[in-house]
């Protein structure tokens, strides 16, 4: 990623007027690498307490749209606001600050750390101490140390007491589950209002998945938050989502109700439409057996 991509501003979020109540709103968003567009002008709306779902075929644009959210790419054109706030332009670790936090689609967990420490790293944006009081154990670390400390457990908590019993235990050894619920509860770790999951169900069974599902509408219905996340796994995002987005080329095609969604011709050709044009020049079967 070359400096040009990603500018930090050190600036304090600029408010910009909001015609909705949403809690994230892009409009007109862009990004393009070189001559290549990989987001299209895309508006996105997602309101408190909501969970949206991005889906959209590989290469749709998707993760991006994520990075532009989070700061790790800033946008060739248009606004990302947070609460009305543009995040253009501001680091990865200040948009973490205005209260939006994320997994990823290959699990970044530091495999050489416990279970606890993953989780404690998670919470380094909100702690105040300082590099001599952290070398001199003043009082007001020590209580801020155990605090983070509690408040990791508790989040570990949230999946179970499995993970908290096993708390001491380097994360290379627990199951995939477990290392996406360790990940959960790192975003969780620095307080966030919008929490942003990038497939959270991949490479799961059947019963991981339920599990996984039961837990994202645990964290919207008791912790209050807002989530947006990309899910491949349509059965899920159809029986979860408030409300979908469909990405195809980097275009949002189609916005609205599962249902909506689910019957609208423009996703049905995305995510088929090419399939079948394939089968039907390969073979003479009908077009219902290619679909």
């Amino acid at each position: 990623m070359s400096s040009e991509e990603v500018k930090v501003n050190t600036q304090t979020p600029t408010v910009v007027a909001s015609q909705t109540d949403a809690l994230l709103e892009l409009r007109n968003v862009t990004k393009t690498f070189g001559g290549l567009t990989a987001v299209s002008k895309v508006d996105l709306i997602v309101r408190p307490r909501e969970i949206v779902s991005v889906i959209g075929p590989n290469g749709a644009g998707k993760t991006t749209v994520f990075n532009l959210i989070t700061g790790i790419y800033e946008p060739s054109s248009g606004e990302v606001l947070m609460a009305g706030r543009s995040m253009v332009g501001l680091s990865p670790d200040k948009i973490v600050l205005q209260g939006i936090t994320r997994t990823f689609q290959n699990i970044r967990l530091f495999n050489n750390m416990t279970v606890l420490e993953n989780v404690l790293v998670g919470q380094h944006t909100r702690l105040k101490a300082t590099v001599l009081g952290s070398l001199f154990r003043t009082p007001r670390v020590v209580q801020e140390e155990r605090m983070a400390r509690e408040r990791a457990i508790e989040l570990l908590g949230f999946f179970g007491t499995g993970l908290v019993a096993r708390q001491d235990e380097y994360v290379m050894n627990l199951s995939y589950a477990d290392r996406r619920r360790v990940e959960i509860a790192r975003a969780l770790a620095a307080d966030p209002k919008l929490l942003l999951l990038d497939e959270p169900t991949a490479g799961m069974n059947e019963a991981e998945t339920l599990e996984a599902v039961k837990y994202i509408r645990r964290l919207r219905d008791e912790l209050g938050l807002t989530i947006l996340l990309i899910e491949h796994k349509l059965a899920v995002t159809m029986g979860m989502s408030d409300h979908i987005a469909v990405l195809d080329y980097g275009q949002k095609i189609a916005d609205g109700l599962p249902d909506e969604v689910r019957y609208d011709e423009r996703v049905i050709a995305a995510y088929l439409g090419r399939q079948s044009e394939t089968k039907a020049d390969d073979t003479d079967e009908s077009d219902d057996d290619a679909v």
